[in-house]
């Protein structure tokens, strides 16, 4: 049972990460300042901060024009929500 706490924390802290690096990204944008890398905004995402990606997206108007991130997001976090029904059904053994 703690497995899934800790898995249920680590979702909730890489979310919001993810998201706070939309927001840190647009608000350096913004400033002119040195910006986060494409590939490490995709890569929190990739690991499980897919919606909270794809909800700084939406929320901060932030690369929304790009296809990596208005398609990309919204099909990993699908996809990291049909991965997670799927453990939590064969958690509890109903597959």
């Amino acid at each position: 049972m703690t497995g899934i706490w800790l898995a249920v924390g680590y979702l909730i802290v890489i979310n919001a990460v993810a998201c706070g690096m939309m927001r840190a990204d647009k608000q350096r944008a913004r400033q002119h300042r040195r910006r986060i890398p494409e590939k490490r905004l995709l890569l929190a995402a990739a690991v499980g901060g897919a919606a909270g990606a794809w909800l700084g997206m939406r929320r901060w108007r932030h690369k929304t024009k790009h296809a990596a991130f208005a398609a990309g997001l919204p099909l990993m976090t699908l996809a990291q929500a049909a991965l997670l029904i799927w453990l939590a059904m064969r958690l509890l053994r109903l597959i």
